[in-house]
């Protein structure tokens, strides 16, 4: 326990097995600790969770977001691409789906704005006007071009799950709900608030994820 009265995560050894728990000092609020504690906090945590640490100071974390962003090659979509393309060889009947989500797109915007398209249409709303809203969206807005990019790095890095950039491009709803939420806040922003509430409501069907476009911060 700090004297401070901050959240405290503490290793405890058992004769079987070791356990991880945090314990919080009596009167401290919620996930919240001082300024000399959080350097501490920092070093356990990665010890115990080593790839769910978020805001790594790590000074090879940092380039390669750096190098994300401002690579002109754009590597996550190069990556991307090169996945699928390797993917439709191994797997010849996913082909026509791999070239119609990346292979047939110049960008990783397109690219998603397809995947997000036919993950939310529903018989009122189709693939097609949801394209349409959606490359506008993030052809328009460089925050969200940066985001989808860090995100995808972030799920890569993190994720056991996620072995190739792809995979979070077309398969997994985290990333795939997150974007689209980043796209109904922007149209929240823009005063287009019943299409931003529409698109809450389907993405919360789709994906079981419930987030209020007004509340999510690129």
């Amino acid at each position: 326990m700090t004297s401070c009265g901050c959240l405290m995560l503490e290793k405890v050894e058992g004769d079987a097995s070791a356990k991880t728990r945090v314990k919080a000092a009596p009167g401290a609020g919620a996930g919240a600790w001082c300024g000399s504690c959080a350097g501490d906090w920092r070093g356990r945590s990665e010890a115990i969770f080593p790839i769910y640490v978020m805001g790594s100071s790590r000074e090879s974390t940092v380039a390669a977001a750096r190098g994300i962003v401002d690579s002109p090659e754009d590597p996550i979509w190069v990556a991307v691409k090169a996945e699928a393309k390797s993917e439709a060889e191994k797997e010849p009947i996913l082909s026509s789906f791999l070239y119609a989500s990346v292979l047939s797109h110049d960008c990783l915007e397109r690219a998603l704005s397809f995947v997000l398209a036919n993950r939310l249409e529903d018989p009122t709303l189709l693939a097609t006007q949801l394209i349409d809203i959606f490359n506008d969206v993030m052809l328009n807005n460089k925050d969200i071009c940066r985001s989808i990019r860090l995100d995808a790095q972030a799920f890569k890095d993190r994720d056991p799950a996620c072995a190739q950039y792809s995979w979070a491009l077309l398969y997994l709803k985290g990333y795939q709900s997150l974007q689209s939420y980043r796209i109904a806040n922007i149209l929240w922003n823009q005063g287009r608030k019943v299409l931003a509430l529409a698109l809450q409501s389907r993405i919360s069907e789709v994906f079981a994820v419930d987030i209020h476009p007004g509340i999510l911060s690129i």
